[in-house]
């Protein structure tokens, strides 16, 4: 068994003028260790295209999830698939990625753009063994993982994003190549490198697009644990035992809340020392405390960490504010969403006079609702999480 782990991300944009995307995206876990990822594209666009590739993507990774061969797969879909009253057909494209114990990935790729894998910061040409089933061209290849591997799967909007505008034939596969070598180095997240890769389909589309264009990008790494301590135990003679479990696990350790991070540092035996800069008015300025990655202020930071989260999993706007700030939620969230992989929260029951005001919107419960609600993002980003309650 390795310690490799899949940061999986996609984006998708509608063609310009629809309220549906007609490309879908499908992920379905077998195990801790082994996921099916399908990426369907339904012909057209709108309502009818979003109809054909929803139940391609669910039809297949809920099939392949069970373990049932590919030729089973693909007879349920010609069989299922809703026939296009206009043009006579029920056609939808897809690509599958199925990773295997962290350790191998299998890809079946049928009608939809090749995938790209980007391995060592340049493009890698992998095998691929062309078969036919139920009259369909398909193409499987058989690759084993190495750490840094990105896989990027697409629709066909991607390529075809700048025809007659930036390109006479579009943004051709060589392109997109460049520009994810180009960012790889960096180490992106999954999420985050399929938004720039959709985010400039989009600009080459002049902010029209003629086609939806999806991007859906796995990213092969180590196992990153983190720990975060939020809020002071209800008893108070559990402290020590509290901040001696907390410090214990390996990786990296985030304090939130002020008379927690004293606690800390009475733990420790070392000073809190509090940050004179406040890039962010909205969010409490963050202190040092040796011995500790992060230290910030409690339910405020958290609060705006959510509200990134939250936006992260879906259009992914707010990438530009936490991705480059330096105040103590843009830091949380940079740890949170592209370092960890592994999350240990140590979440103390204690009330917080200061929170009892009745002018203040702030109470217990609130507090609580932040730590299921963090939780429940990130598991969606696909992290193993841990809560403990003190």
């Amino acid at each position: 068994m390795n310690d490799l782990c899949a940061d999986i991300g996609y984006k998708s944009i509608n063609h310009f003028g629809e309220q549906l995307c007609g490309d879908h995206v499908d992920i379905v876990e077998q195990n801790e260790n082994s996921t099916v990822i399908v990426l369907a594209d339904g012909l057209g666009s709108g309502v009818k295209a979003s109809i054909l590739s929803t139940l391609t993507s669910k039809i297949i990774s809920t099939m392949m999830a069970a373990g049932l061969p590919l030729e089973e797969c693909v007879s349920t879909i010609a069989a299922t698939l809703p026939v296009c009253s206009v043009r006579g057909v029920a056609y939808s494209t897809f690509t599958i990625i199925h990773l295997k114990n962290n350790e191998i990935a299998e890809i079946i790729q049928y009608d939809n753009p090749h995938v790209i894998l980007i391995r060592d910061d340049e493009n890698y040409d992998y095998p691929m063994t062309e078969m036919s089933i139920g009259g369909k061209k398909i193409y499987q290849s058989v690759i084993k993982l190495q750490e840094n591997d990105i896989f990027t799967a697409m629709s066909d909007g991607c390529p075809h994003a700048g025809i007659g505008i930036g390109y006479n034939f579009g943004w051709k596969r060589e392109d997109i190549i460049g520009f994810l070598e180009a960012l790889a180095p960096a180490g992106y997240t999954a999420k985050n490198l399929s938004t720039m890769l959709v985010d400039e389909c989009n600009r080459l589309y002049g902010n029209e697009p003629g086609d939806d264009a999806t991007a859906c990008v796995v990213r092969v790494r180590k196992r990153e644990p983190m720990n975060i301590l939020f809020g002071p135990p209800s008893n108070r003679d559990e402290c020590d035992r509290m901040m001696s479990l907390f410090f214990s696990k390996e990786g990296k350790h985030i304090i939130c809340g002020g008379t927690t991070s004293s606690i800390a540092s009475k733990y420790l035996r070392k000073p809190l020392k509090p940050s004179l800069n406040c890039e962010n008015s909205d969010i409490p300025p963050t202190a040092t405390l040796e011995g500790v990655d992060l230290v910030t202020e409690g339910v405020i930071t958290v609060n705006k960490v959510v509200e990134y989260a939250k936006d992260y999993l879906g259009e992914n706007i707010h990438y530009e504010h936490w991705n480059f700030k330096k105040d103590g939620a843009s830091l949380i969230s940079r740890l949170l969403f592209e370092e960890a992989t592994d999350i240990n929260f140590y979440v103390g029951r204690a009330i917080n006079p200061a929170h009892q005001n009745p002018d203040l919107p702030i109470n217990f419960n609130i507090k609580m609702n932040l730590v299921e609600e963090l939780s429940a993002c990130l598991k969606k980003m696909g992290k193993r999480i841990k809560v403990s309650y003190f």
